[in-house]
């Protein structure tokens, strides 16, 4: 158990690893200055809330409901409208009003789908512009 003392030509060559430990340290000392100098978040959001009394609840829509029949009957809340000029008289009457009521067109499964589409058409030339076509899961098969 000695000390080697001397020249071998193994001590003669250069350190080829590098020391990491400076660099680690010089790392955390720049994470730890990002971390500190990051500005605190705050989490709040500043809202304008209403005040005073909230206006009175609105009244609920008017519905007018138009059942197309599986043979092309229309029925307009129940009751046949025997021809086109007499729905599409009621029809302009909706779309003369100033708040229109909605027009809620409920088809049949086996109407043929031009009746429906007349319907509509009707609808929409005469300026009906709350208009919804409803009962539709009875196409789901």
């Amino acid at each position: 158990m000695g000390m080697n003392i001397g020249g071998s030509k193994a001590d003669d060559e250069p350190m080829i690893e590098m020391n990491m430990t400076p660099l680690i340290d010089v790392m955390l000392v720049l994470i730890i200055m990002l971390i500190i100098t990051i500005p605190i978040q705050n989490h709040a959001v500043n809202l304008n809330m209403p005040v005073g009394t909230p206006p009175p609840p609105t009244a609920p829509p008017v519905v007018v409901t138009i059942d197309v029949d599986f043979d092309g009957t229309v029925l307009w809340d129940g009751v046949v409208v025997p021809d086109r000029p007499q729905l599409e008289a009621r029809l302009k009457q909706v779309a003369g009003q100033a708040d229109q009521p909605e027009v809620h067109l409920r088809p049949n499964k086996l109407v043929a789908y031009k009746s429906v589409a007349a319907v509509m058409a009707s609808a929409q030339r005469l300026g009906v512009t709350k208009i919804g076509l409803i009962g539709n899961e009875q196409f789901m098969n």
